[in-house]
């Protein structure tokens, strides 16, 4: 059998199509969103700055080498360089030179400088890992909303099917005069309302699809979707453990904690830092210097004088000093004084901060014990439910279909059941969230299974 030109293209763009859609594990989402968020990103280049700044901050323990060279040609008045005679003629001067300069104290500024900068690089790292919990938590919400919606969709599809089966039955008793017609319609608006409950899911699904893209950073939002996973509650006995045991354990490893402590040490160094500037300064410095003028002339040892070569002149005119200097702060406009009293103040707030750090994370983590309590019952609860609604709908079922319920009190018992069903996914996937952040604050990684 020949095929036509255009149902080829039509196949091969419904397998390029399917090429395309990929579907995403939770692990998969987790691991892409850490790798490839922007702000992730720009934390790292910041903590690439970082070690620039500790690099700085090694490089002025050494000395400075400079070198000059000046050349210059002048006519008229001029000083002879070698003289020191007025002269008025022109001349070639040549100027070379190498300066070294090295701080030998500096109120230990130096130092404090180079461990500032290397507490600095900590605390950027922490930054960093902090910022890649709270994308692993925010992947792992978004990405259970995505199955908790499928799940409803599911379900109300589920129902749907079941609905139109009783519309089918309701028909034939009302063709044959067992049920009023009446029964029907109210069938017929109970199959309506299920339609636009399957037009609301697929919508939230999208919205819950493009929101877990979003996070990814993915703009392919039509061929982006999750694996078909089956996620059950999973065994934990965190429970086993008190909030106080866990927020004891949270502030062991808490990269948000480590960078609030880092933040103290930092304004601590700011400090001595600051408190450097009150001492005088002791730096060291050597010069070499030589010159070269085509007007120089020496005494050749016989009474009279002659002009040197190049090379000789260099040799000849050279010249070293060396020495050490010392700065005394006296009086600098109460800027020492201040700059003083900004860093304690600074590290003050440094230390509030870091309280009020484990005050929120203390919050945090009874909230969240609370929650997995409270979620754990709902589910437990919103489970029995289902299971006595479900009972109660089959009754209603059995009574209708003899005519002794009409079909709205029918359609009422039905959608007490479509509603329990959707509490049961609901507090489901709460439950398992919440199980999954207080794991996450135990210091287990979010996992599913």
């Amino acid at each position: 059998m020949k095929l036509s030109l255009t149902t080829l293209l039509l196949l091969f763009t419904i397998c390029v199509s399917h090429a395309q859609m990929r579907k995403w594990t939770l692990q998969e989402c987790v691991t892409y969103a850490v790798e490839n968020n922007l702000t992730v990103q720009q934390f790292e280049l910041d903590l690439e700055n970082v070690q620039i700044d500790r690099s700085d901050a090694l490089g002025d323990f050494l000395p400075s080498l400079n070198g000059n060279t000046t050349a210059s040609s002048n006519t008229g008045f001029s000083i002879n360089p070698s003289t020191n005679l007025p002269t008025n003629s022109t001349q070639f001067n040549m100027n070379m030179g190498v300066s070294s300069n090295i701080t030998l104290f500096d109120g230990l500024r130096n130092i404090n400088r180079y461990n500032r900068a290397k507490m600095s690089a900590i605390a950027n790292q922490y930054r960093l890992d902090n910022l890649k919990d709270d994308i692993r938590l925010n992947v792992a919400n978004a990405y259970l909303q995505v199955l908790s919606n499928k799940e409803q969709l599911k379900t109300f599809r589920a129902q749907y099917a079941v609905t139109e089966q009783d519309l089918n039955r309701t028909k034939e008793l009302v063709e044959s005069g067992v049920v009023p017609r009446g029964d029907l319609l109210e069938i017929e608006a109970t199959a309506a309302n299920q339609e636009q409950q399957i037009i609301n899911g697929e919508s939230l699904v999208l919205i819950a699809r493009v929101n877990l893209a979003q996070l990814l950073q993915i703009t392919d939002y039509e061929n982006f979707d999750i694996a078909e996973e089956e996620f059950e509650i999973p065994p934990s006995d965190i429970l086993d453990n008190s909030a106080k045991v866990i927020f004891d354990k949270a502030l062991t490893f808490r990269n948000d904690i480590k960078l609030s402590q880092s933040n103290v040490e930092l304004a601590e160094q700011d400090l001595k830092i600051a408190k450097g500037a009150y001492y005088p300064t002791i730096s060291g410095f050597f010069q070499y210097g030589t010159r070269y003028s085509d007007i120089t002339l020496i005494p050749n040892g016989s009474g009279g004088v002659y002009t040197p070569g190049f090379t000789d002149q260099l040799w000849i005119l050279d010249g070293v000093s060396y020495g050490a200097q010392l700065s005394v702060p006296i009086f600098n406009g109460w800027s020492t004084r201040n700059g003083v009293k900004r860093s304690k103040i600074s590290l003050e707030k440094a230390k509030l901060q870091f309280e009020q750090d484990k005050l929120d994370l203390e919050n945090t983590i009874q909230q969240a014990y609370v929650d997995v309590n409270t979620f754990e019952k709902a589910y437990t609860a919103a489970e029995k439910t289902l299971e006595a609604r479900t009972l109660a709908y089959e009754y209603a079922k059995e009574r209708y279909e003899v005519g002794l319920m009409n079909a709205f009190d029918f359609s009422q018992a039905q959608a007490r059941v479509d509603n329990a069903q959707a509490d049961v996914i609901r507090t489901k996937y709460d439950y398992i969230f919440r199980l999954k952040i207080l794991e996450f604050y135990f210091g287990l990684p979010i996992s599913l299974n």
